[in-house]
């Protein structure tokens, strides 16, 4: 039939135009549309109401696939009584379907259609014209899909009307605890809260609910929380499907996750906060049943398996699908379960869309960094985000400047053999062969347990760890820990080392079980996850009678808790390996970020009450491989993504560590390394609440939303910086998605100090490079002054200076000058009499005057 239907249509497979008419054909009869009458019946695809298609219609088109005599040509796909029911827009390989929106919405109207179809042949939308905007899918509907979208009739105002309040699943919980004496004594309360195992929204969680109603009274079905690790997405997840199934929005609720410990951690919060109301399955364990639950939990991939979600899902059983990590439960195949499914769809992510990059061309598509670039572009597309800004976001600097989440205190050990795999040199290992022929080669971070391997330099990390890693605060014994290895064998290496460590430090205490390896090739990993987090990991630890934590003090992985792993006391991670993905350090880095209070493992009542609380204050993040660094100084967020480096090139400190090695003779294949090593740099950093670079980074879209605004950017090309910034207070500041405000914007750049609207748009369009420390600020603004006042006496510039910048820095200084009260500056710790007695007499009135008449003091205040 193809070939037919290609007879003078498009066989020069040069032609974009050729190619793209190919492309839509096979996936249009993939799907079940028919060109022509057959024994599956009669055709339903035309060029024009009632008109089917013919060999000579297929001549007149030509080349290009997109211009008739009439004007752009349009498939019309028919129903089962022959009336339109879709408009296919075809459009040629290198345009965007998206570009022939509004002309197929006015066709598709003017037929009575509902739905429309927008190929290029490579990228397809699917867009109900009465269900909001036009979303990717990765296959063309078959017909039977298409008449499922009219069993979805969500009634909106029911949705949007519903009213969600901090209390939402707290009143599922225990519908009376606002008549229960317990709520109503205040000083009882927490207790009562904590007895009662009540869960209460925060703000931002309801905010984020609040969203999903605004998008949806606009018609939206697909939605995408970007919310960071630690921030209770789940919990979040737990209300909107109460408000969903509640509001009668949903019958059944399909929820997506993409490892097996995260099905059983998602069912086991759903029934803690929703069994009143609603029930809650693991499909696997209620195979036969599971129609008769209100959530049903899954993993993506055994819905994947023989194709099982088609064979025994009906694509109306679901209303509303959750995607828990959805950059990774709907990458590649597992798309097809997510399209599957007629109805609302929500995403949850903890990985910021801003860390990906453009492909430069060329790109591999082997390029792990592109892969993930990949994924993430298709999951904003995926659940409606075509402009890559989510529903809502909520970020760790946002978290950790609420309370909510915690910044880690980074320690960076390097031993002699890192700190060589780590320079631009890399470590130079030379050997001689049978015949006396020197080899010599040079080693990078990335080569450590792969071609490089070293005993005493895994011991260096195994007793830095154990000497300086946070203990548990009411036990006193090693802090639960989470320690990241290069692979399965050197994860069993380090565990041997830790058990051997422990032993000699707590002999007879722990048996071996002290660390454990929980990856992919050790049965039970999934479970031995669970049980960490639950505490009774090699059973529950008896250094303190009646608390409960588990033995097993230390978990390492390679890669298997490094996403959506909830355990909250955990008080070290350690990095002892090189991390080049921005979302795989993220994912890490949140494993420490949530809060905890220890004493809600104490069973004894009274010893609970007399610890009071003891919370979770800090975290340690160890990086052995200057991880941390890389991404604060060397990692380019902006750089277009290239072909995956040499496997020989160092994670450099401080400079590019795209530049390969040079190259040296020989070459030694794999190299040991047998001498001692010892940690010879360690530096410790809490991080404050501005957060790490590659959390700030998460405001850069800022400036894209600014240079995106056409208003404003023709307000800024007249230089009118009055209107423009009036605009950005008016139009952009503290509008949903965002809540942009000065204040999270200076925490985003990391300025200590203020920062004036004019200066985020001059920075925006360019005018200037870069935001001015105080420092640099004060220095311009002493320099204006020397060249207005000229003072004479240059032997006292210093003196001046110091005076000038401590006016302007200290209020407490200022107050005293402009008061007279000049004895009072014997007690000041920054700025003394004596300074002050060192400044000629003149200038210690007149510099005072100057700032006031000439220096602006509000970017210091």
């Amino acid at each position: 039939m193809l070939e037919l239907l290609n007879y003078r249509v498009g066989l020069n497979l040069a032609s974009k135009e050729a190619t793209a008419r190919i492309k839509i054909n096979r996936l249009l009869e993939a799907a079940g549309w028919r060109f022509f009458d057959g024994e599956n019946g009669p055709a339903n695809i035309v060029l024009e109401p009632n008109v089917k298609i013919s060999l000579r219609d297929l001549n007149a088109l030509g080349d290009d696939l997109e211009k008739s005599k009439d004007g752009f040509v349009d498939f019309l796909l028919l129903d089962g009584h022959g009336k339109p029911l879709v408009v296919l827009e075809a459009k040629s390989e290198e345009k965007n379907p998206l570009s022939a929106k509004e002309q197929a919405r006015k066709y598709a109207r003017s037929q009575n259609a509902r739905f429309v179809i927008l190929s290029n042949g490579n990228i397809h939308y699917l867009w109900d014209l009465e269900q909001g905007n036009p979303v990717v899918i990765s296959k063309f509907p078959t017909p039977t899909e298409i008449g499922n979208h009219y069993a979805f009739a969500p009634d909106v105002d029911r949705l949007t009307g519903e009213q969600v309040g901090l209390d939402y699943i707290a009143l599922t919980q225990m519908p009376s605890y606002p008549q229960e004496a317990g709520w109503k004594v205040e000083a009882e309360r927490p207790l009562f809260i904590e007895e009662n195992k009540l869960k209460f929204l925060r703000p931002y969680q309801q905010r984020a609910i609040q969203r999903v109603q605004e998008d949806a009274a606009k018609g939206s079905t697909r939605f995408l929380f970007e919310m960071a690790t630690g921030t209770g997405k789940t919990l979040t997840s737990a209300a909107l499907i109460k408000l969903f199934l509640k509001t009668g929005n949903a019958k059944r609720v399909l929820f997506l996750v993409d490892r097996l410990e995260l099905e059983v951690q998602a069912d086991k919060a759903f029934k803690a906060y929703l069994k009143n109301d609603f029930t809650s399955v693991i499909y696997k364990e209620q195979r036969d049943d599971w129609r008769k639950a209100d959530i049903v939990v899954t993993t993506v991939q055994s819905l994947l398996f023989n194709d099982k979600f088609r064979r025994l899902f009906a694509a109306t059983d679901f209303d509303l699908v959750i995607s828990d990590e959805a950059h990774r439960s709907i990458g590649g195949n597992a798309r097809a379960v997510f399209e599957y499914f007629i109805g609302y769809k929500l995403g949850l992510t903890a990985t910021p869309k801003d860390y990906l990059k453009q492909p430069s061309s060329g790109t591999s598509e082997r390029d792990p960094r592109e892969t993930e670039r990949r994924m993430m572009l298709d999951t904003y597309k995926a659940f409606g985000c075509t402009t890559g800004e989510p529903t809502y976001r909520y970020s760790l600097i946002d978290g950790v400047k609420d309370g909510f989440l915690i910044n880690p205190y980074v320690v960076d050990a390097r031993t002699g053999v890192t700190t060589q795999l780590l320079s631009d040199q890399g470590f130079v290992a030379t050997t001689t062969d049978d015949d006396g022929s020197e080899l010599e080669e040079a080693f990078a971070g990335r080569d450590f347990e792969k071609k490089f391997f070293a005993e005493a330099t895994n011991l260096a990390f195994c007793k830095t760890l154990l000497q300086h890693g946070l203990r548990d605060p009411i036990s006193r014994e090693f802090g639960k820990t989470l320690a990241f290895a290069v692979s399965q064998n050197h994860a069993a290496k380090i565990v041997q080392i830790l058990n051997e460590l422990a032993d000699q430090l707590w002999p007879e205490r722990y048996k071996s079980d002290f660390a454990m390896q929980v990856t992919s090739h050790v049965s039970d990993a999934q479970k031995m996850t669970v049980k960490f987090a639950n505490n009774n990991l090699g059973g529950n630890s008896d250094f303190v009678e009646n608390y409960r934590t588990s033995k097993a003090r230390i978990c390492v992985t390679v890669g298997m808790m490094t996403t959506g792993y909830d355990a909250p006391d955990i008080l070290n991670l350690a990095l002892m390996r090189p991390i080049f993905s921005p979302s795989d350090f993220v994912q890490i880095k949140g494993r420490g970020t949530r809060k905890h209070n220890f004493v809600e493992e104490m069973f004894n009542p009274a010893q609970k009450a007399a610890l009071g609380e003891v919370k979770k204050t800090a975290f340690r993040l160890f990086d052995f491989f200057a991880n941390c660094e890389y991404f604060e100084e060397s990692f380019d967020y902006d750089e277009e993504v290239k072909l995956p480096a040499s496997p020989t090139m160092p994670l450099s400190t401080g400079v590019d560590d795209r530049k390969r090695l040079a190259n040296v003779t020989g070459g030694l294949g794999t190299y040991e390394h047998f001498d001692p090593d010892d940690v010879v740099s360690q530096i410790e950093t809490q991080i404050g609440k501005d957060g790490m670079r590659i959390d700030r980074e998460l405001f850069g879209k800022f400036e894209d939303a600014v240079r995106a605004d056409a208003t404003l950017s023709d307000l800024v090309a007249a230089q009118n910086w009055e209107a423009a910034t009036r605009h950005v207070i008016e139009e952009i500041f503290d509008k949903p998605n965002e809540f942009y405000t000065l204040e999270k914007l200076r925490r985003a750049v990391g300025v200590d100090r203020r920062i004036s609207v004019r200066e985020l748009v001059e920075k925006a369009f360019g005018f200037i490079p870069g935001f001015k420390s105080k420092a640099e600020l004060i220095e311009d603004e002493f320099q204006k002054f020397l060249t207005d006042q000229q003072p004479e006496e240059a032997d006292r510039i210093r003196e001046m200076r110091y005076f000038f910048e401590a006016y302007i820095r200290d209020g407490r200084v200022r107050a005293k000058i402009d008061a007279g009260h000049f004895a009072d500056l014997n007690v000041n710790p920054g700025f003394s009499t004596r300074d002050l007695k060192d400044v000629p007499a003149a200038w210690r009135k007149r510099i005072p005057e100057y700032i006031k008449d000439y220096v602006s003091l509000n970017p210091f205040l």
